[in-house]
């Protein structure tokens, strides 16, 4: 008895550090197959600009094959929710953002995924300001030459979003709060055929990232109103902030992170961590994203995570004051 106990501890001991080293080659070794990268938008918009240019930055520096696959949908749900729902290996992950990783929790009446609970944070990719433009063959030049209209005649004038539940959408609703009108939102998939609506006619404004209408206001096609930072961006240093525009303090940005599913193993979140970092910190990638308006912003996961919980409380309290709902 005593010698068989100690064949199963002389065992056991070998096994512990056989499977001790395993791990660290599995480790090392990842990614041993292509990575999956869902965007949660149509291709050609803010986010997706946005995620490929990370994205190629990493694949070529570390030669890894990073595949990027549009979700569009929901405000961004729809690819978030795959996201949380894909095998938790390490190959599957998505660029969530404001919308949907931090507004979307309380402006949803059932969403079939919980931030906090069902995804992993990778880290912070980027942030961006808003814009609300119109079209150049509008009459408005200003936010005060809208606003005296939509106070004559409530609803008349209408604004697209990428979709419900964006931080366009709620950045919108606050505005309308403070400023006692109304407009009609027109909800789309995704940017790019918002912004050819309002180019053709079809909407009298758009409210989205800087990134995503930027090339539409440096080609004439669109006038920039105003901008939702608290300072105006370097970028579009003509356009007034609302902040300037009578409404002291009015700050709504955009941030842009990578997620994926719980349960993934921690050294595949370090590892992409580590990459993705290295990317943004690259002058290449970071003077790309500054001539898109946007900011890259490299982090810990632990950083984006916890960004994560606080956007989620300070947005969730703009849903419950605004009203807003969606079903």
């Amino acid at each position: 008895m005593y010698c068989m106990h100690r064949i199963t501890g002389a065992l056991l001991a070998t096994a512990t550090l056989f499977i001790a080293g395993i791990q660290p080659a599995a480790a090392q070794s990842y990614p041993e197959r292509p990575i999956r990268l869902i965007v949660p938008f149509p291709p050609g918009g803010g986010t997706d600009s946005i995620a490929r240019e990370a994205a190629n930055k990493v694949a070529s520096t570390n030669g890894w094959n990073i595949v990027t696959e549009n979700r569009p949908g929901a405000g961004g749900n729809l690819g978030i929710d795959a996201v949380a729902k894909a095998p938790a290996d390490g190959y599957t992950i998505g660029l969530g953002q404001t919308s949907n990783l931090a507004i979307n929790p309380t402006l949803y009446s059932s969403l079939p995924y919980d931030p906090e609970t069902d995804l992993v944070p990778i880290g912070q990719v980027a942030s961006a300001p808003l814009v609300l433009v119109v079209s150049t063959e509008s009459p408005y030049k200003t936010i005060e030459e809208i606003l005296a209209f939509a106070r004559e005649n409530p609803t008349e004038l209408d604004y697209a979003t990428s979709g419900n539940g964006t931080v366009a959408h709620l950045t919108v609703e606050q505005l309308q709060k403070l400023a006692g009108i109304q407009f009609t939102h027109i909800p789309y998939k995704g940017a790019a055929q918002g912004a050819n609506d309002l180019i053709g006619g079809q909407v009298d404004m758009y409210m989205s990232s800087v990134p995503t209408l930027i090339g539409h206001i440096r080609n004439g096609k669109m006038r920039a109103i105003a901008v939702t930072s608290l300072n105006r961006t370097d970028d579009l240093p003509d356009v007034p902030t609302l902040a300037e525009s009578g409404f002291p303090g009015f700050e709504a940005v955009t941030w842009f992170g990578l997620v994926g599913p719980k349960g993934m193993p921690p050294e595949a979140v370090q590892k992409l961590n580590t990459a993705f970092n290295a990317a943004l910190q690259a002058e290449d990638v970071r003077a790309k994203y500054a001539t898109q308006g946007a900011e890259a912003s490299p982090g810990t996961a632990e950083a984006f995570g916890e960004l994560i919980r606080t956007e989620k409380a300070r947005w969730g309290q703009i849903v419950k004051d605004a009203g807003a709902r969606v079903d």
